[in-house]
């Protein structure tokens, strides 16, 4: 019997592992193919039988990418879209959470149910009615008509998150600072900040990875060249009568590398935070 038991339990783990394996070919396999793809020439990408390693080796997709100055700007407006969206929606959800977690006041209840409202509703819908404001309010085709969109729906989740984060924290440790003598902002950014950067980490993270890759209001909210982000500068990479492939593939992979960065330098704390802010609510 315990033969039996034992030989169960290894099939159980052998079967888990081989579908975390499959799992992963599954998921890594477009990206092994996205990366090959982009140091081959057009030709090759849709030669039969097809080949993940090519014999002509070249970085011509990448240059030709790396080059362009138009393209450049599509990487600059990212980073500047994103990286202002991300500060900000931090600096909003930091103190909103602080309020929800610590503070009772009339109406919050109903600001709770608002927020997670506006985290179920699916962004498409609001895509009209958020054109309308945009033009109305003269910045259709500026930086802020779009930092200022991606923060209506990164805000919900970073408020929710931080709340839960700061629902961990006792509170006597921002009590102990206002009998002091200090006020709430200095309990807030002196003690609560420098102990919650799992769960900041973790809320940053996030919103720039939505704002980075976030295309449905980037094509909508702006007209020009000038001001499109990196979404919208790979489908200009595909022509009315020809697609360049390999650049396409080596836009992509340019574009996934700050998020694999952030991911990878910041893993730890990005776990940890996820973990703390789903403890207690």
């Amino acid at each position: 019997m315990a033969m039996t038991k034992q030989r169960r339990t290894s099939l159980a783990k052998s079967g888990v592992l081989a579908g975390l394996l499959l799992g992963a070919v599954f998921a890594a396999g477009p990206v092994l193919w996205m990366l090959s793809s982009s140091f081959k020439s057009n030709t090759e990408i849709f030669e039969l039988p097809p080949r993940l390693v090519t014999d002509s080796f070249s970085f011509d997709a990448y240059a030709a990418i790396l080059t362009n100055s138009e393209t450049l700007r599509f990487f600059f407006n990212s980073y500047l879209v994103a990286g202002a969206v991300t500060i900000l929606t931090l600096l909003v959800a930091i103190h909103a959470a602080y309020a929800f977690s610590r503070f009772e006041f009339r109406g919050k209840r109903v600001l709770n149910v608002v927020i997670i409202s506006v985290q179920a509703v699916p962004p498409i819908t609001l895509l009209i009615p958020y054109f309308g404001l945009v033009v109305a309010l003269g910045l259709y085709n500026t930086y802020p008509g779009l930092i200022f969109t991606y923060m209506v729906f990164t805000l919900p989740y970073a408020i929710i998150m931080m709340t839960g984060y700061m629902n961990t924290l006792p509170r006597e440790l921002d009590e102990a600072v206002r009998v002091d003598g200090a006020g709430s902002l200095t309990a807030l950014w002196r003690v609560l900040v420098p102990i919650s950067v799992p769960g900041i980490v973790s809320v940053g993270i996030y919103t720039f990875m939505i704002a980075w890759n976030e295309y449905l209001f980037a094509l909508t909210l702006t007209r020009t060249t000038e001001m499109r982000t990196v979404p919208i500068g790979i489908q200009l990479l595909m022509g009315q009568h020809s697609y360049e492939w390999n650049q396409i593939m080596a836009m992509s992979i340019l574009g996934s590398i700050p998020v694999l960065i952030l991911f990878l330098v910041l893993q730890r704390f990005f776990i940890s935070g996820l973990t703390a802010g789903s403890v207690k609510s």
